[in-house]
């Protein structure tokens, strides 16, 4: 989908940092808005913004200071998961 924005210039400048293209500017705070607030995946974010990997994405998140959506059921499963690759038991 292709979206038109019209803004004056003057407001433009102070939205936008000095050297960013404004049209990516504006899909990144789109996207970071999406992850947010549950509406997109961390997956989502990162086909929108046409990365390769999802560290592209953490990094994009970190710097709009947006916690990754990681919950300690999440943390165990990747627990359970290394240890089923690995053969690694936590130590209590």
């Amino acid at each position: 989908m292709q979206v038109t924005v019209d803004i004056p210039d003057a407001l433009a400048a102070q939205l936008v940092a000095v050297g960013k293209d404004p049209s990516r500017e504006a899909v990144e705070v789109l996207a970071v808005d999406g992850y947010r607030n549950g509406r997109l995946f961390e997956e989502d974010v990162r086909v929108m913004l046409g990365y390769g990997t999802r560290m592209q994405v953490h990094e994009l998140l970190k710097e709009h200071n947006v916690d990754l959506n990681f919950t300690v059921e999440d943390f165990h499963d990747d627990v359970a998961t290394l240890d089923s690759l690995f053969g690694m038991t936590p130590k209590a």
